[in-house]
């Protein structure tokens, strides 16, 4: 087994839906369960929205997308995934969702966290980005600094018995001011066949969903010259 990541012990994923995360960067959440990180997802909303047959209703199909996610998180070694619940394609970055996104960091503890970008991207021509993505990530940034850190901060969560926690990293997926990358060339078929467990998205385009996992995970290596890559921006916060 490889040196974990700067030596950490504990990781998390915070994401807007079921399968964010599988597109996004499940190369590194691989990499890093095989290294030997305890990794948890936090899903934020339930995903409900995302189909295009007339005859789903959102009950059904958050159902089947929360297994979907628990399936891929077990091809991936990830040992645990919480479901907020929040309605697909209503998520706003309020106190709410910080507060409960908090909670999490601070039961689960992360040493590392993982989160979509606050931010859209004006270099892309296709594709305007999900406002769930934006306020799930702003949301998850306010939780780790200063929410999960400060006890005085939803004092309820104190009596609970979520004692405040400082995550140590945090690596923002999906910007354009990537400072850090993986090497996932060892890992990007345990990445690809969690994905493909999200039936209900990606059914029957196996062969396009492996062909476009590696040409953007060989996009994203080329300024390090890697032949499959995931970037992120890293904040390596004071603890």
């Amino acid at each position: 087994m490889a040196d974990a990541y700067n030596g950490y012990k504990r990781g998390m994923v915070v994401v807007a839906h079921p399968d964010d995360a599988e597109f996004g960067f499940s190369g590194t959440v691989a990499k890093f369960c095989q290294q030997g990180i305890e990794m948890f997802y936090v899903l934020c909303t339930d995903g409900s929205k995302g189909s295009s047959d007339s005859k789903m209703t959102p009950d059904k199909l958050a159902k089947i997308r929360m297994k979907e996610q628990r399936d891929a998180c077990d091809v991936l070694g990830v040992k645990d995934v919480v479901f907020l619940g929040y309605e697909d394609a209503m998520l706003v970055a309020n106190l709410d969702l910080r507060r409960d996104i908090a909670r999490e960091i601070r039961r689960f503890k992360p040493d590392v966290l993982i989160c979509q970008s606050p931010l859209r991207s004006f270099n892309a021509t296709n594709y305007l980005g999900h406002p769930d993505h934006l306020a799930a990530a702003e949301a998850t940034l306010s939780a780790v600094f200063p929410t999960a850190r400060d006890h005085l901060t939803f004092p309820e969560l104190l009596k609970q018995g979520f004692q405040p926690h400082k995550v140590r990293e945090v690596l923002v997926s999906g910007g354009d001011h990537s400072d850090t990358w993986f090497d996932v060339g060892d890992s990007l078929d345990t990445a690809i066949a969690a994905l493909k467990k999200h039936v209900s998205q990606v059914g029957g385009r196996d062969a396009e969903v492996e062909k476009r996992m590696k040409e953007w995970r060989a996009d994203a290596g080329q300024p390090k010259n890697i032949k499959y890559a995931e970037g992120f921006k890293s904040f390596k916060l004071r603890v």
